[in-house]
């Protein structure tokens, strides 16, 4: 069958092709579904292909690994809650890193002990030749170094997200003791692409990798999860083309690359809706707990929610912010059940998205389409920010940190230079919140003690459903 190397490339560009398209359709939420069911496709005609491969050992092993692995997806993507969406997808993201590395661990250990000689350039042989690439190694090194800080780190923020970890562990000389952590790896990884291959070596190289993955992520607050969730998706997606290349797999080349670049995108477009840069959000302080104490002037003042129903039924325009503590109580449904009222009765409602809302990337978008929020009704922060002085009244559920106005006003706050919603401006400003704590950053908020701002206390489902009960008393 001569044929059969042809149609396998036909099916990896097949592959390639529909993993581009989905990927382009999830940069919309009206066909953000379809995309993934095209990528999803793609992934299938990939592995497929990859099972016909000539030289293709142990299938058995491999569809009984496939089989295990959908089925535990499966179960665990029907089964979590919304509210635990962040830190599967850190589960799942460091999963992928794993498997690369773990390919790259494959590949290095199979020269373990053998005397190999290396070909110079760029030359790749088949796995496990005794005359490797000098190339070959390399990039299989460098695909298991950042697969294995992939892996590390992301089960960490899994950790973090999950609530099992404190948001932040830190000592003194901890950047020191990582950079050398991370010097040790290096070395030991460039003694091992210059042909040293002992399985000492290889095994001490592994377990620094891992080790600065958990080094590098302990001392990351949690509010800063969203930007290393995406700092670690390009990671993984990194070291899978490397070790694309390895294997000369062309699916692993190009869904690797795409995924990185689209990763190290949007990281960057987080740091910078931060107004961070990414360095400091990897040996900054910004998530620390208490890390901004200052007192602020005035009190919080308390409204009930049959005022605030009347408040917003009888306004022209009505912004709603949403935040971690609306999916947190798994509000979103309550929420827009009473938007509905208000455009009901004439009024116009809006939803404003803070980029970094929430635990990762589009996690408000997310819980705002599962409630059937029409996506005409969503608005980004840059398109929103002008409306807030003609905005009757603003409701934020669960938001903290994305509206505070010393972002704008205090030099000395960690969050200073952060573009934010600018809900202050608005001339009445309602906060449903469960207490008078600070936001997940540990920063005082000072919209809480404005003189529009009236704090609705509560759990947000219980908020949301008196806001809809008040307001249909009012229709009776």
């Amino acid at each position: 069958m001569a044929w059969l190397p042809d149609v396998i490339k036909a099916c990896y560009f097949l592959a390639a092709l529909l993993f581009i398209l989905g990927l382009k359709r999830m940069s919309s939420p009206r066909s953000a579904r379809g995309g993934i069911v095209w990528a999803g496709v793609g992934m299938l005609v990939a592995v497929l292909a990859t099972l016909a491969l000539p030289d293709m050992h142990n299938r058995g092993l491999i569809l009984a690994a496939v089989l295990i692995g959908v089925a535990a997806a499966w179960w665990s993507g029907r089964r979590v809650a919304m509210t635990a969406m962040p830190q599967m997808v850190a589960l799942y993201n460091g999963m992928g890193g794993g498997a690369a590395a773990a390919i790259g661990a494959a590949e290095l250990f199979s020269y373990a002990g053998k005397s190999v000689t290396l070909l110079d350039g760029g030359q790749f042989t088949a796995s496990g030749a005794d005359t490797p690439g000098t190339a070959q190694l390399a990039l299989a090194v460098l695909g298991a170094l950042i697969g294995s800080v992939s892996f590390s780190g992301s089960l960490i923020a899994f950790a973090k997200l999950q609530g099992w970890l404190d948001r932040r562990f830190v000592f003194p000389g901890q950047r020191v003791v990582n950079l050398l952590v991370l010097a040790g790896a290096v070395v030991l990884g460039a003694m091992i692409a210059s042909g040293q291959l002992t399985m000492p070596l290889i095994v001490a190289f592994f377990v620094l990798a891992l080790l600065f993955g958990l080094m590098m992520t302990l001392p990351i607050g949690g509010a800063d999860m969203p930007v290393v969730i995406s700092l670690y998706n390009a990671f993984t997606g990194l070291a899978v083309a490397f070790e694309g290349f390895v294997l000369q797999n062309e699916a692993m080349i190009i869904a690797g690359t795409v995924v990185g670049a689209a990763g190290t995108l949007l990281t960057q477009l987080m740091a910078k809706a931060m107004n961070r840069s990414i360095g400091n959000v990897l040996f900054g302080s910004f998530g620390a707990a208490g890390a901004a104490g200052q007192a602020i002037a005035g009190a919080q003042k308390p409204i009930e929610a049959s005022d605030a129903a009347v408040m917003m039924a009888y306004a022209e325009r009505v912004v709603i912010v949403p935040g971690y503590g609306m999916a947190v109580a798994q509000a979103q449904h309550k929420v827009w059940e009473f938007a509905k009222l208000l455009i009901e009765r004439g009024v116009k409602v809006k939803f404003a998205i803070h980029p970094v809302a929430g635990r990762m990337p589009g996690h408000m978008n997310v819980l705002l389409a599962e409630a059937g929020v029409p996506y005409d009704l969503i608005a980004d922060m840059d398109d929103i920010n002008p409306e807030f002085p003609t905005t009757d009244v603003v409701l934020v559920i669960g938001a903290n940190d994305v509206v505070n106005p010393l972002a704008k006003t205090d030099p000395a706050s960690p969050i200073y230079g952060m573009p934010i919603l600018d809900v202050a401006a608005a001339k009445q400003v309602i906060v449903v919140k469960r207490g008078k704590g600070t936001g997940f950053a540990g920063i005082e908020n000072a919209l809480f003690y404005a003189d529009n701002a009236r704090m609705l206390y509560g759990d947000g489902q219980a908020a949301a459903s008196q806001l809809v009960a008040e307001l249909k008393t009012l229709d009776a």
